[in-house]
C-alpha cells in the first residue's frame, strides 16, 4: 500500500521493537475505510488505538528474526527449526500468566521477555540488545590441503581475519577478530579452509531503556539442542527472581553468567550428565 512521506516519516518515528505491528495495524485500518493511500491521519488514529489497547496485545514474550529465510546471501547458518522448537517452548512456559501475577498494572511491551535470532553476526534483528540474542555461526579451521593462494578468502573476510606468510604454505587465521561468519569457508574453493564447528553464539542480558547496556556472550559455538537448553535455563531463572516484572538483563548478573558458563562447561567435558 502506498504511504505519503509524513505518514512514512511519523511511523519511523514509533519504537523499532512495535514498528512492524503498527505499520500492518495502521494498512489494515486504511484498507477497512477503503483507504488507497495511508495517510499522517491514519496513522495517528492507529497510534491512538494501538496503545489504548496495549496489554490486549501483549503475549509475555517477543522472538525475532532477521530476513535470512528470504535468501540472504549472509546467512551463515538456517535456524528455522530452531526458531520453531524455540517458540514451542515459550508457548509452553506460559510468561503471559507469570507477567499478569507479577506485574502491578497494565502490561507494556517493555514487560515482555525478548529473543532473537540472526543467522549472521550482521545482527539485523538487534541479538546485543536482547535479553538473549542468537547468532548463526561457522568456525573455520585450516584443513591439510593445499592451498592454491587464490586470495577469494581474504576477499570475502569482512573482518581483515586471514593473512599469508610467504615463509608458510597455508593462510594463517585471526582467531581474536574472527566472528564465525562462515564466509571464507564458502569463498575457499580448495577446501583449504573449513568448518570445524557450526552452531550458535549466544549473548545475555542486553538491554535498551534508561540504563542500556549490550549483551554478554557465552565463550564458544552451541549446537541447536544446548541453544534450546540455554534459553530454557533462562526463562526458569527469569520467573525464579523476576518478582515486579523486571526485566531479566537487570536480574543476571555477571556472577550468574559466570555459573551458567561453569555448567555449560562441566555439561560438555562430561563431568555431570543431563540438561543444565
Amino acid at each position: 500500500m502506498e504511504w505519503t512521506k509524513d505518514a512514512d516519516d511519523a511511523v519511523k518515528k514509533v519504537p523499532f521493537f512495535v514498528r512492524k505491528k503498527v505499520r500492518a495495524r495502521v494498512e489494515e485500518q486504511a484498507r477497512t475505510a477503503g483507504r488507497k493511500v495511508v495517510s499522517l491521519t491514519e496513522v495517528k488514529t492507529a497510534q491512538a488505538r494501538f496503545l489504548e489497547k496495549m496489554s490486549e496485545e501483549v503475549r509475555g514474550y517477543q522472538i525475532d528474526t532477521c530476513f535470512a529465510a528470504g535468501g540472504c546471501p549472509n546467512r551463515a547458518i538456517q535456524s528455522d527449526r530452531l526458531l520453531e522448537r524455540i517458540e514451542k517452548w515459550l508457548a509452553r512456559a506460559n510468561l503471559l500468566s507469570f507477567l499478569k501475577e507479577r506485574v502491578q498494572g497494565e502490561l507494556k511491551y517493555h514487560h515482555e521477555f525478548r529473543i532473537t535470532l540472526a543467522d549472521c553476526p550482521n545482527a539485523c534483528s538487534q541479538p546485543q540488545i536482547k535479553d538473549i540474542g542468537i547468532i548463526g555461526a561457522v568456525q573455520p579451521e585450516i584443513a591439510d590441503l593445499a592451498c592454491t593462494r587464490c586470495d577469494a578468502c581474504i576477499e570475502a573476510c569482512p573482518d581483515d581475519c586471514i593473512s599469508f606468510d610467504p615463509h608458510i604454505d597455508q593462510p594463517l587465521l585471526d582467531f581474536e577478530k574472527c566472528l564465525a561468519c562462515g564466509k571464507c569457508v564458502q569463498a575457499c574453493p580448495s577446501g583449504t579452509i573449513g568448518p570445524k564447528r557450526t552452531g550458535y553464539r549466544v549473548q545475555l542480558g542486553g538491554k535498551l531503556g534508561r540504563h542500556p547496556h549490550l549483551a554478554r556472550e557465552l565463550p564458544g559455538i552451541y549446537q541447536e539442542d544446548e541453544v534450546l537448553e540455554i534459553v530454557q535455563y533462562c526463562i526458569n531463572f527469569f520467573k525464579a527472581h523476576s518478582t515486579r516484572g523486571e526485566r531479566f538483563a537487570e536480574l543476571f548478573k555477571s556472577s550468574d553468567l559466570d555459573a551458567l558458563v561453569k555448567e555449560l562447561f562441566r555439561n560438555q567435558t562430561g563431568t555431570q550428565t543431563g540438561g543444565i
